[in-house]
Protein backbone atom coordinates (compact mmCIF):
# COMPACT_ATOMS: atom_id res chain seq x y z
CA UNK A 1 0.00 0.00 0.00
CA UNK A 2 2.45 2.49 0.68
CA UNK A 3 4.86 1.41 -2.39
CA UNK A 4 1.51 2.48 -4.44
CA UNK A 5 1.65 5.77 -2.51
CA UNK A 6 5.26 6.30 -3.24
CA UNK A 7 4.78 5.47 -6.92
CA UNK A 8 2.02 7.94 -6.96
CA UNK A 9 3.70 10.85 -5.48
CA UNK A 10 6.45 10.17 -8.09
CA UNK A 11 4.20 10.40 -10.97
CA UNK A 12 2.38 13.71 -9.73
CA UNK A 13 5.96 14.70 -9.21
CA UNK A 14 6.83 13.97 -12.87
CA UNK A 15 3.30 15.35 -13.97
CA UNK A 16 4.35 18.39 -12.05
CA UNK A 17 7.85 19.06 -13.67
CA UNK A 18 6.21 18.59 -17.11
CA UNK A 19 3.81 20.46 -16.88
CA UNK A 20 5.74 23.57 -15.84
CA UNK A 21 8.31 22.69 -18.95
CA UNK A 22 5.32 23.04 -20.86
CA UNK A 23 4.28 26.52 -18.97
CA UNK A 24 7.27 28.07 -19.20
CA UNK A 25 7.76 29.33 -22.62
CA UNK A 26 3.68 30.35 -22.59
CA UNK A 27 4.90 32.52 -19.40
CA UNK A 28 7.69 34.03 -21.14
CA UNK A 29 4.85 34.43 -24.25
CA UNK A 30 2.57 35.76 -22.01
CA UNK A 31 4.86 38.17 -19.96
CA UNK A 32 6.92 39.83 -22.84
CA UNK A 33 3.50 40.93 -25.01
CA UNK A 34 2.83 43.15 -21.91
CA UNK A 35 6.11 44.90 -22.12
CA UNK A 36 7.03 48.02 -23.66
CA UNK A 37 10.35 47.43 -25.95
CA UNK A 38 12.83 49.14 -23.63
CA UNK A 39 12.09 46.37 -21.24
CA UNK A 40 12.55 43.33 -23.50
CA UNK A 41 16.28 41.98 -22.98
CA UNK A 42 17.74 38.52 -22.87
CA UNK A 43 18.29 38.58 -19.69
CA UNK A 44 15.08 40.00 -18.07
CA UNK A 45 12.68 37.60 -20.34
CA UNK A 46 11.76 35.82 -16.61
CA UNK A 47 10.40 39.27 -15.30
CA UNK A 48 6.90 40.61 -15.27
CA UNK A 49 6.62 43.92 -16.67
CA UNK A 50 6.99 46.78 -14.51
CA UNK A 51 3.74 48.25 -15.89
CA UNK A 52 1.21 46.65 -18.27
CA UNK A 53 2.02 48.36 -21.70
CA UNK A 54 -1.21 47.24 -24.04
CA UNK A 55 1.05 49.02 -26.89
CA UNK A 56 2.16 45.50 -28.75
CA UNK A 57 -1.37 44.30 -28.60
CA UNK A 58 -2.72 47.67 -30.05
CA UNK A 59 0.33 47.12 -33.16
CA UNK A 60 -0.42 43.55 -33.55
CA UNK A 61 -4.15 44.08 -33.59
CA UNK A 62 -3.85 46.21 -36.48
CA UNK A 63 -1.64 44.60 -38.48
CA UNK A 64 -3.17 41.35 -38.27
CA UNK A 65 -6.82 42.40 -38.42
CA UNK A 66 -7.32 41.80 -42.38
CA UNK A 67 -5.65 38.40 -41.84
CA UNK A 68 -8.08 37.15 -39.12
CA UNK A 69 -10.66 37.55 -41.78
CA UNK A 70 -9.36 35.81 -44.00
CA UNK A 71 -8.55 33.07 -41.73
CA UNK A 72 -12.27 32.94 -41.02
CA UNK A 73 -13.33 33.10 -44.13
CA UNK A 74 -11.10 30.46 -44.67
CA UNK A 75 -11.56 27.92 -41.72
CA UNK A 76 -15.08 27.72 -41.46
CA UNK A 77 -16.01 27.39 -44.79
CA UNK A 78 -13.31 24.39 -45.31
CA UNK A 79 -14.35 22.95 -41.86
CA UNK A 80 -18.09 22.80 -42.36
CA UNK A 81 -17.69 21.77 -45.70
CA UNK A 82 -15.21 18.89 -44.58
CA UNK A 83 -17.64 17.94 -41.66
CA UNK A 84 -20.54 17.32 -43.90
CA UNK A 85 -18.27 16.13 -46.93
CA UNK A 86 -16.59 13.25 -44.36
CA UNK A 87 -20.08 12.88 -42.76
CA UNK A 88 -21.67 11.90 -46.04
CA UNK A 89 -18.64 9.83 -47.25
CA UNK A 90 -18.50 7.91 -43.50
CA UNK A 91 -22.49 7.46 -44.19
CA UNK A 92 -21.68 5.33 -47.07
CA UNK A 93 -19.08 3.54 -46.24
CA UNK A 94 -20.04 1.85 -43.07
CA UNK A 95 -24.18 1.56 -43.55
CA UNK A 96 -24.22 1.24 -47.35
CA UNK A 97 -21.39 -0.73 -48.32
CA UNK A 98 -20.35 -1.75 -52.02
CA UNK A 99 -18.30 -3.93 -53.85
CA UNK A 100 -15.34 -2.78 -53.64
CA UNK A 101 -15.83 0.22 -50.88
CA UNK A 102 -13.09 -1.10 -48.28
CA UNK A 103 -10.57 -0.94 -51.47
CA UNK A 104 -11.68 3.08 -51.90
CA UNK A 105 -11.62 3.51 -48.06
CA UNK A 106 -8.19 1.83 -48.18
CA UNK A 107 -6.89 4.34 -51.10
CA UNK A 108 -8.87 7.26 -49.34
CA UNK A 109 -6.96 6.92 -46.30
CA UNK A 110 -3.51 6.61 -48.43
CA UNK A 111 -4.28 10.21 -48.85
CA UNK A 112 -2.95 11.28 -45.52
CA UNK A 113 0.52 10.02 -45.89
CA UNK A 114 0.76 12.22 -48.93
CA UNK A 115 3.04 15.25 -47.94
CA UNK A 116 2.32 18.45 -48.90
CA UNK A 117 5.02 19.42 -50.20
CA UNK A 118 5.61 16.72 -52.66
CA UNK A 119 2.56 17.87 -54.72
CA UNK A 120 2.58 21.71 -54.25
CA UNK A 121 3.93 22.37 -57.83
CA UNK A 122 1.06 20.14 -59.50
CA UNK A 123 -1.31 21.80 -57.42
CA UNK A 124 -0.62 25.32 -58.03
CA UNK A 125 -0.46 24.14 -61.60
CA UNK A 126 -4.39 22.83 -60.93
CA UNK A 127 -5.24 25.75 -59.12
CA UNK A 128 -4.24 28.00 -61.90
CA UNK A 129 -6.20 25.99 -64.63
CA UNK A 130 -9.71 26.06 -62.73
CA UNK A 131 -8.67 30.20 -61.99
CA UNK A 132 -8.66 29.75 -58.37
CA UNK A 133 -5.07 29.67 -57.44
CA UNK A 134 -4.29 33.38 -55.03
CA UNK A 135 -7.66 33.42 -53.47
CA UNK A 136 -9.58 32.05 -50.56
CA UNK A 137 -11.99 29.81 -52.41
CA UNK A 138 -8.86 27.59 -53.64
CA UNK A 139 -7.41 27.41 -50.07
CA UNK A 140 -10.86 26.25 -49.07
CA UNK A 141 -11.11 23.52 -51.26
CA UNK A 142 -7.38 22.20 -51.07
CA UNK A 143 -8.31 22.19 -47.42
CA UNK A 144 -11.40 20.45 -48.24
CA UNK A 145 -10.00 18.12 -50.32
CA UNK A 146 -6.66 16.94 -47.79
CA UNK A 147 -9.30 16.93 -44.83
CA UNK A 148 -11.71 14.25 -46.39
CA UNK A 149 -9.51 11.46 -45.79
CA UNK A 150 -9.53 12.17 -41.60
CA UNK A 151 -12.56 13.16 -41.65
CA UNK A 152 -14.11 9.61 -43.53
CA UNK A 153 -12.09 7.67 -40.71
CA UNK A 154 -13.46 9.19 -37.84
CA UNK A 155 -17.54 9.25 -39.12
CA UNK A 156 -17.14 5.81 -40.77
CA UNK A 157 -15.95 4.26 -37.10
CA UNK A 158 -18.38 6.67 -34.96
CA UNK A 159 -21.31 5.12 -37.74
CA UNK A 160 -19.86 2.01 -37.11
CA UNK A 161 -21.18 2.01 -33.82
CA UNK A 162 -24.85 2.77 -35.26
CA UNK A 163 -27.75 -0.06 -34.87
CA UNK A 164 -28.68 -1.37 -38.43
CA UNK A 165 -31.72 -1.93 -37.06
CA UNK A 166 -32.52 1.65 -37.09
CA UNK A 167 -31.88 1.93 -40.61
CA UNK A 168 -33.75 -0.85 -41.69
CA UNK A 169 -36.91 0.44 -40.42
CA UNK A 170 -36.73 3.96 -41.85
CA UNK A 171 -35.83 2.01 -45.17
CA UNK A 172 -39.18 -0.10 -44.73
CA UNK A 173 -41.09 3.14 -43.62
CA UNK A 174 -39.85 4.15 -47.38
CA UNK A 175 -37.45 7.14 -46.30
CA UNK A 176 -34.73 7.09 -49.14
CA UNK A 177 -31.11 7.89 -48.68
CA UNK A 178 -30.81 11.31 -48.17
CA UNK A 179 -33.71 10.55 -46.04
CA UNK A 180 -32.36 8.17 -43.92
CA UNK A 181 -29.06 10.74 -43.18
CA UNK A 182 -30.62 13.63 -42.56
CA UNK A 183 -33.45 12.30 -40.10
CA UNK A 184 -32.15 9.06 -38.14
CA UNK A 185 -28.39 9.33 -38.83
CA UNK A 186 -27.33 13.36 -38.77
CA UNK A 187 -29.01 13.49 -35.34
CA UNK A 188 -27.23 10.80 -33.98
CA UNK A 189 -23.79 11.92 -34.48
CA UNK A 190 -23.37 15.36 -33.02
CA UNK A 191 -20.41 14.71 -30.83
CA UNK A 192 -18.67 13.48 -34.23
CA UNK A 193 -19.27 17.09 -35.80
CA UNK A 194 -17.98 18.71 -32.68
CA UNK A 195 -14.68 15.96 -32.95
CA UNK A 196 -14.07 17.00 -37.14
CA UNK A 197 -15.07 20.33 -36.77
CA UNK A 198 -12.56 21.15 -33.64
CA UNK A 199 -9.84 19.08 -35.46
CA UNK A 200 -9.91 20.47 -38.97
CA UNK A 201 -10.47 24.20 -37.48
CA UNK A 202 -7.79 23.87 -35.49
CA UNK A 203 -5.55 22.39 -38.77
CA UNK A 204 -6.74 24.85 -41.04
CA UNK A 205 -6.84 28.28 -38.79
CA UNK A 206 -2.84 26.72 -37.69
CA UNK A 207 -1.36 25.75 -40.99
CA UNK A 208 1.07 27.84 -42.79
CA UNK A 209 2.54 25.72 -45.91
CA UNK A 210 -0.34 25.88 -48.58
CA UNK A 211 -1.12 29.52 -47.29
CA UNK A 212 2.25 30.79 -47.68
CA UNK A 213 2.28 29.41 -51.32
CA UNK A 214 -0.72 29.17 -52.45
CA UNK A 215 -2.13 33.55 -51.80
CA UNK A 216 -0.58 36.28 -52.09
CA UNK A 217 -0.66 39.17 -49.22
CA UNK A 218 -3.67 40.56 -49.89
CA UNK A 219 -5.58 36.94 -49.15
CA UNK A 220 -2.89 35.73 -46.64
CA UNK A 221 -4.42 33.83 -43.58
CA UNK A 222 -3.03 34.98 -40.12
CA UNK A 223 -0.68 32.64 -39.58
CA UNK A 224 1.04 33.91 -42.39
CA UNK A 225 0.78 37.48 -41.49
CA UNK A 226 2.27 36.74 -37.90
CA UNK A 227 5.41 35.46 -39.22
CA UNK A 228 5.86 38.74 -41.21
CA UNK A 229 5.24 40.76 -38.05
CA UNK A 230 9.19 39.73 -36.99
CA UNK A 231 10.15 42.84 -39.27
CA UNK A 232 13.23 43.34 -41.43
CA UNK A 233 15.51 45.88 -39.17
CA UNK A 234 14.13 45.29 -35.34
CA UNK A 235 12.37 42.69 -33.97
CA UNK A 236 9.62 44.25 -31.64
CA UNK A 237 9.39 40.82 -29.27
CA UNK A 238 6.43 42.60 -27.80
CA UNK A 239 4.40 42.87 -30.91
CA UNK A 240 5.21 39.43 -32.36
CA UNK A 241 3.92 37.58 -28.83
CA UNK A 242 0.97 39.72 -28.62
CA UNK A 243 0.45 38.86 -32.13
CA UNK A 244 1.03 34.93 -31.53
CA UNK A 245 -1.61 35.42 -28.48
CA UNK A 246 -4.12 36.99 -30.33
CA UNK A 247 -3.59 34.11 -32.93
CA UNK A 248 -3.97 31.43 -30.63
CA UNK A 249 -7.37 33.06 -29.24
CA UNK A 250 -9.90 31.62 -31.90
CA UNK A 251 -8.33 27.73 -30.88
CA UNK A 252 -8.31 28.17 -27.48
CA UNK A 253 -11.91 29.62 -27.50
CA UNK A 254 -13.11 26.54 -29.37
CA UNK A 255 -11.42 24.23 -27.39
CA UNK A 256 -12.46 25.88 -24.11
CA UNK A 257 -16.23 25.47 -24.84
CA UNK A 258 -16.26 22.20 -27.29
CA UNK A 259 -13.03 20.63 -25.13
CA UNK A 260 -15.22 18.31 -23.47
CA UNK A 261 -17.49 17.24 -26.21
CA UNK A 262 -14.26 16.90 -28.13
CA UNK A 263 -13.01 13.75 -25.37
CA UNK A 264 -16.86 12.26 -25.06
CA UNK A 265 -16.70 12.18 -28.94
CA UNK A 266 -13.16 10.67 -29.50
CA UNK A 267 -13.86 8.03 -26.87
CA UNK A 268 -17.42 7.19 -27.74
CA UNK A 269 -15.84 6.79 -31.50
CA UNK A 270 -13.16 4.21 -30.29
CA UNK A 271 -15.63 2.53 -28.34
CA UNK A 272 -18.82 1.95 -30.70
CA UNK A 273 -15.56 1.71 -33.89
Amino acid sequence: MRLAQINRSLLYMLLAVMACLYLVPIYVLGATSFKGLDEITLDQMWRLPSHLDFSGYKTAFDKLAPNFLNSLYLAVPATLLSALFGSLNGYVLSKWQFRGSNTLFALMLFGMFIPYQSILIPLIQFLQKIHLYNSIPGLILVHVVYGLPICTLIFRNFYAGVPDEIMEAAKIDGTGFFGVYRYMIMPLSITGFVVVGIWQFTNIWNEFLFAVTLTSQKQQPVMVALQNLSGSQIVQWNVQMAGAILAALPTLLVYIFLGKYFVRGLLAGSIKG
